[in-house]
């Protein structure tokens, strides 16, 4: 459980505010549940780097557990920033080398990477450690802020696929800006926008307080799936995992709401005589 998980659902309550009253038609007003309180959206904000493995793997997953959830359509995802590594410099350089440096040597390195690749088959990713080149992911993360304020999630979503797998599978440099204009636009985003955008400082702030904010709730390894600002699940979880604990969340949410909602009275028009049933009738 991350910190705070109260103030976690005020915040998405108060995001939600305009889209989260629907009125049940009723004779009489006085009964309790007659106005029903509709969250349109179970948020999840999924702490990643675009260099984590695990993050790419633990997409593929959850994917595969929302394909599995009946309310999926309820459910928006997005990405918040995390950076491994933020002393990573921006030219880039073999991630096989970086592996041997962090775990002790060449065969070390292989070790790890063979293991990754065979885990990544098994989701439909085809890795490719021996061209992939470590970079600094900051203006990446840049990107995907830009992506989810102009388009929302569904558009972040599609930045972050392409930078996963130009990381991972082209062997492209994710901190090069042309890199990462020729990406955003494949994703739909205007071109022209995304290079001035990278040209300038926009951005930079709103980043590095969202990595903060990640690591004052305690993100300390990603990828961590944040739900409904309150609830983490660490890690690339089984398929399983994923189902259960959103199933579960969706429980809890509808019983918070109809609490509320038992709670909720007040007078209004019946019919076109507008006479108005008394709580107490």
């Amino acid at each position: 459980m991350l910190a705070d998980e109260s103030d976690g659902r005020q915040r998405l309550a108060a995001r939600e505010v305009a889209q989260v009253a629907t009125l049940s038609a009723r004779a009489h007003l006085s009964t309790p549940d007659a106005i029903v309180v509709v969250f349109a959206l179970m948020r999840v904000e999924i702490y990643s780097d675009v260099v984590c493995p695990w993050c790419y793997i633990g997409k593929r997953r959850f994917e595969a557990a929302l394909a599995r959830v009946e309310r999926r359509n309820e459910v928006e995802v997005v990405w918040r920033p995390y950076q491994l590594d933020p002393t990573a410099p921006a030219l880039p350089s073999p991630v096989i080398d970086a592996y041997a440096r962090k775990f002790g040597g060449p065969e070390q390195a292989i070790r790890i990477v063979e293991h990754l690749t065979e885990v990544a088959a098994e989701e439909g990713l085809a890795f490719r450690f021996d061209i992939a080149q470590r970079a600094n992911t900051f203006d990446a993360h840049r990107l995907l802020w830009l992506a989810e304020h102009e388009g929302g999630a569904a558009l972040q979503n599609a930045v972050k696929e392409q930078l996963l797998q130009a990381y991972f599978m082209e062997g492209r440099n994710i901190a090069d800006h042309a890199t990462l204009v020729q990406l955003a636009s494949q994703a739909g985003m205007d071109e022209a926008q995304v290079d001035g955008f990278l040209a300038s400082d926009k951005g930079v702030g709103e980043v590095r307080q969202e990595i903060a904010e990640g690591i004052a709730h305690g993100v300390s390894a990603v990828p961590t799936f944040v739900v409904n600002g309150g609830f983490g699940i660490p890690g690339a979880q089984d398929p399983d995992v994923f189902v259960r604990v959103l199933e579960r969340m969706f429980e809890r949410e509808d019983a918070a709401r109809a609490d509320a909602a038992a709670q909720l009275t007040g007078e209004a028009c019946v019919d076109d005589a507008c006479e108005v049933a008394s709580p107490s009738s």
